[in-house]
């Protein structure tokens, strides 16, 4: 397994340092202003975010039909179809493929911040390298209709199981990401070409990303409300002649399948559905995605399981993954099947075996669609209405240690029973609208059946409704308000002595029921409620600005 021997942190830095003082002056790129070369990068810097906040839409030219297929003007090969939609102001261009540059199409990231150094002295090498410095700032709130703080120990309160705006009622600093990168260049199909990506991020949302046995401890033990992770750091290989492209990744990625990611300007919408927030986020390991056609591509994976550092011997685990990736010839539908891991399918950290399918289909210059559907399953996993089997849970993760998620124990439909197999499934659709160049708006319905209660903690099933609109100023800052409602729709009415996780604790709770009681490895602990309701309201709000 892949096992990296740098700090990904200090490899950033010295990339950052040491880049400019390797080029040559090569002069601005063109298209800069006259003299830039002669600014001082601070003052570049400060033109650049003028340009990209606040200069109008310019005018495309009308294509020439005579003039010859340029692939780096279009950003694409000439056999494969234009990207379906605009990013901005969606978060992708082409639809969402997991664990792989988009073979085929330009994949390198323009902003304020490398138009400032193309612009610089060095432009022309910076820009001839490939290498690429941005990231954002991502501040969030929320108002909701939930008023306890979320309980670490239980697993319980605040806006949970709602993600990332874990705490109602607060204002917080969600992301502050850095990124290094260089992308090959996989349009063309002369030469084969590599890249690479360290991604640092800062802020609430690390509970979200982290893998255990990498800074996990800030979480897990210290329970720290800000936290860092170096949430992806890769090597990729691109070969052009391997069938129509290949793109080889060995290092820590995001998960591959999926509508959302981690990552703030990835997503749709501020928050996360339910669907999103209970599966696998990152993987360390190597997946190969080969072009077989312009139609068809083919991803194999091996990785040492979910959110797991490949360093733990203990959790690790030698998990394969394939998917197929079709796309019709105009490109305004992909399906995306996949078995995303499966290995000995026995309870561990987050050893979830994922399988999935996602769908894209763009309607009209206006309406488009992304759907998502999953199922997963654990073995063997700890009953914690077993005393049992909540003594197991106990020795495998020790209190207070609790991940969103992780490792929670089941609530078997036989509480005799020490384990049980748990799983649950569930399915998500986005119906998205392009309003204009800088606004869309979008609704999202999604449907969670925690079948054993061993995602959220809480066995039944659950609905999720949010309306989303985004606003882009230029091309540099989003923001995105949002209105959330979600409801358990059912849970378990059985009662066992002992054991309120049977009950639904979703927080609000019970109608009537003033006190929780959690019961793990010969520890109970009691919580208040909140009101005796089974559902919750948010508005929220974030704003990213790219730098």
């Amino acid at each position: 397994m892949f096992a990296p021997r740098l700090s990904p942190w200090l490899l950033a830095v010295s990339l950052t340092l040491a880049a400019p003082l390797a080029m040559a002056d090569s002069g601005p790129i063109d298209g800069c202003a006259k003299g830039s070369a002669d600014l001082g990068f601070w003052t570049r810097l400060a033109q650049s975010y003028q340009r990209h906040l606040f200069t109008g839409d310019v005018p495309a030219a009308t294509p020439d039909p005579n003039a010859p297929f340029d692939a780096e003007a279009a950003g694409h090969r000439a056999d494969l179809p234009a990207p379906p939609v605009s990013n901005p102001p969606w978060p992708y261009a082409v639809w969402n493929e997991g664990g792989t540059n988009l073979i085929g199409y330009e994949n390198r990231y323009g902003n304020a911040l490398t138009d400032a150094i193309y612009c610089g002295p060095h432009g022309k090498s910076w820009y001839d390298s490939r290498v690429t410095l941005y990231g954002w700032l991502q501040p969030g709130g929320n108002i909701s209709t939930s008023n306890l703080g979320f309980n670490k120990i239980t697993g319980t309160g605040g806006n949970y199981p709602a993600a990332y705006s874990y705490q109602p009622n607060t204002v917080q600093l969600d992301q502050a990401a850095f990124y290094v990168e260089r992308t090959p260049d996989e349009i063309q199909r002369d030469h084969a070409d590599w890249g690479f990506r360290v991604a640092l991020l800062y802020g609430s949302d690390y509970k979200y990303t982290f893998s255990n046995g990498i800074l996990s401890n800030q979480y897990t033990r210290y329970e720290r409300l800000y936290g860092f992770d170096p949430v992806m750091y890769y090597l990729d290989f691109y070969f052009p002649n391997f069938f129509e492209g290949e793109n080889l990744r060995i290092g820590r990625y995001i998960s591959i399948p999926d509508i959302e990611a981690q990552l703030a300007p990835n997503n749709i919408t501020y928050s996360h559905s339910l669907l999103y927030t209970y599966d696998p986020y990152t993987q360390h390991g190597i997946v190969s995605t080969t072009m077989l056609d312009k139609n068809w591509k083919v991803q194999l994976e091996v990785s040492a399981g979910n959110d797991i550092a490949p360093t733990d011997k203990g959790l690790r685990q030698f998990t394969p993954a394939a998917c197929v990736i079709y796309t019709t010839d105009s490109g305004n539908d992909a399906l995306y099947p996949c078995m995303n891991g499966l290995n000995s399918q026995k309870f561990g950290w987050n050893n979830v075996q994922h399988a999935v399918l996602t769908w894209y289909h763009k309607f009209d210059e206006h309406w488009h669609i992304d759907t998502e559907a999953w199922y997963m399953w654990q073995k063997d996993t700890p009953n914690i209405l077993n005393p049992q089997g909540a003594a197991i849970l106990a020795a495998m993760f020790p209190p207070p240690e609790y991940n969103i998620g992780a490792p929670s124990g089941a609530q078997c439909s036989n509480p005799g029973a020490v384990t049980c197999t748990s799983h649950e499934w569930a399915f998500v659709n986005y119906v998205n609208y392009t309003v204009g160049p800088h606004d869309i708006v979008t609704w999202r319905s999604d449907y969670f059946d925690d079948a054993t209660g061993q995602r959220t903690g809480f066995k039944g099933r659950f609905v999720e409704f949010d309306l989303g609109y985004t606003h882009w100023v230029g091309d540099a800052l989003e923001l995105r308000p949002e209105a959330r409602y979600e409801r358990q729709v059912s849970a378990p009415n059985a009662a066992i002595t002992g054991f309120a996780y049977d009950n639904p604790c979703y927080v609000p709770a019970l109608t009537g029921v003033s006190t929780c009681t959690y019961t793990s490895g010969g520890r109970s602990l009691s919580f208040p409620q909140n009101g005796g309701k089974r559902s919750q309201a948010m508005f929220a709000m974030d704003a990213v600005f790219h730098f």
